[in-house]
């Protein structure tokens, strides 16, 4: 076994304005590590789809317009990041969102010897992203995702964001990295960007 295939994967985590690209470059982060990506979204729906105890709930919540607490959400991730393809390592989307998020992960993660290893930012103008998102809009037919409806989004993001942002900026863990161009060129700035960091990809991705 080469040293390659034994080196410890990383446990990243992933935050962008909407209209970044952010899964798509989840996605492919992902594969260069050999680790699974993580969305909450993702783990709602299929919660929701096989109806599982926490399914039901997300469900109710849901159906009656409400907001998924992080009490319920922090259950949803825990069960995920313990289940065996994220032990080696794994890349978070969309989580943590709140600072008790952010507090409930630090625990999980340190009752099993692990931390986070970096946090990619995906850094991008904001009248750049909502112009890109505009012309998404109307190429799509969607009238009602006007440009005021796109700057709220980006207004709630950049609320939400800032507190975690900080935090792990304090820590030493985050990697910014320009987010616009081409998805090649967002994957090439972030994958230098984590080499230079000290990560190396897996095997199979090399």
């Amino acid at each position: 076994m080469t040293d390659t295939e034994t080196r410890p994967r990383p446990l990243l985590l992933i935050v962008g304005p909407p209209g970044a690209g952010k899964g798509t470059q989840a996605t492919r982060i992902a594969e260069t590590f050999g680790i699974p990506a993580i969305s909450t979204g993702d783990i709602f729906r299929a919660n929701v789809k096989d109806e599982t105890e926490l399914g039901l709930k997300v469900k109710a919540i849901l159906d009656a317009g409400d907001y998924v607490p992080d009490s319920l959400t922090n259950e949803l991730i825990g069960d995920r990041l313990a289940q065996r393809d994220a032990e080696a390592g794994f890349l978070l989307d969309g989580y943590p969102r709140t600072v008790q998020q952010v507090e409930f992960l630090d625990e999980f993660l340190g009752g099993r010897g692990k931390a986070l290893a970096a946090v990619v930012q995906l850094v991008a103008d904001r009248d750049e992203i909502v112009e890109r998102l505009r012309r998404r809009a109307l190429e799509q037919g969607r009238s009602d995702d006007t440009e005021e409806a796109i700057r709220h989004r980006q207004d709630v993001y950049l609320r939400e964001t800032a507190p975690l942002i900080e935090t792990y900026r304090d820590r030493g863990l985050l990697v910014e990295v320009d987010g616009l161009g081409s998805i090649d060129e967002v994957a090439t700035r972030i994958d230098e960007a984590l080499t230079g960091a000290g990560f190396r990809p897996t095997a199979s991705a090399s």
